[in-house]
């Protein structure tokens, strides 16, 4: 069996009149990129907060690699790595400054990897500080978090204020993080990129978990729609009379079948004049805005 390094329990933070997180049960494997979906004020930042002990449930545990936050603060912080998602950074005058608190801090005496987490995002640290874009407000505090390369890493909402090429350089380095094994939790509300780097994705919504899947399932597994394109419609007609639920548009079928079943499509066609085939999945922003019309009825 895996290990598990974050493990939430029936967690409860209620602010009321609905807001906060509620009976939220999760289990984060060692090694697994974790995403963690959902609109603005669906929850996400609270959970993360509990996770990093700022915050005391009302009910419910967590515990980062066996740790308790709430209680174990100091410990938890050995093997944590933090995004936070507003960033407020000390009185200091530079970029430099701060990362020289923050290696003290994290006993960071080898600057290798700093550096190139520098060089990767394109970050000045020779800039004012408070005067930083919010692009590079949040390089910094990237920078700063993963300077410590720690074995877990908890992240909220990390590519706020990234241009989309930057966006892409970071998704590259949590490539790189998983190679060599860190355990990765990251909010978002950006489709894409949790499709592109997560393993697997729980969607919050309302302040409760609404579905957690497996991105590998979603891509591989989940029912397919074709869209073939015939020669003429006779041929079109034929091939729906195979083919049970099919329907036909002129020269067009359009039928769903299980991704298993995509070889039984193709075979169907044999004989007929077939000029094109257009396969496509749920993708995980439509599974999204399944689960979010099924909530909202």
């Amino acid at each position: 069996m895996s290990e598990s390094m974050i493990s939430v329990r029936n967690l409860t933070k209620d602010y009321g009149l609905g807001r906060g997180v509620f009976d939220i049960s999760l289990d984060i494997q060692k090694g697994e990129v974790f995403g963690y979906l959902g609109t603005n004020g669906s929850g996400k930042t609270t959970t993360i907060r509990q996770m990093m002990g700022f915050i005391r449930p009302n009910s419910g545990t967590v515990q980062v690699n066996g740790l308790n936050p709430w209680t174990q603060a100091p410990e938890v912080m050995k093997n944590v790595s933090y995004i936070p998602g507003e960033i407020a950074f000390p009185d200091l005058a530079t970029g430099t400054d701060f990362f020289k608190v923050q290696a003290q801090f994290l006993g960071v005496k080898d600057f290798t990897y700093m550096n190139h987490l520098i060089d990767l995002l394109g970050l000045d640290p020779s800039a004012n500080l408070k005067r930083m874009s919010k692009g590079m407000k949040q390089k910094t505090a990237i920078v700063a978090a993963l300077m410590g390369d720690k074995q877990i890493l908890i992240m909220d909402e990390p590519t706020t204020g990234l241009d989309p090429l930057m966006r892409e350089t970071f998704l590259e380095l949590v490539r790189e993080e998983k190679k060599k094994g860190r355990t990765i939790f990251m909010s978002s509300h950006i489709f894409e990129e949790i499709e592109d780097v997560c393993d697997r994705v729980a969607i919050i919504g309302n302040g409760k978990i609404q579905s957690v899947l497996s991105l590998y399932e979603l891509r591989h597994n989940t029912p397919r729609m074709f869209r073939i394109t015939f020669g003429s419609e006779a041929a079109a007609q034929e091939y729906a009379r195979r083919v049970p639920d099919s329907v036909v548009d002129g020269a067009v079928v359009s039928l769903q079948a299980p991704a298993s079943g995509t070889d039984g499509v193709i075979k169907a066609a044999k004989g007929l004049e077939m000029v094109s085939v257009d396969e496509t999945h749920e993708d995980l922003e439509e599974y999204f805005m399944n689960i979010y019309r099924k909530e909202i009825r």
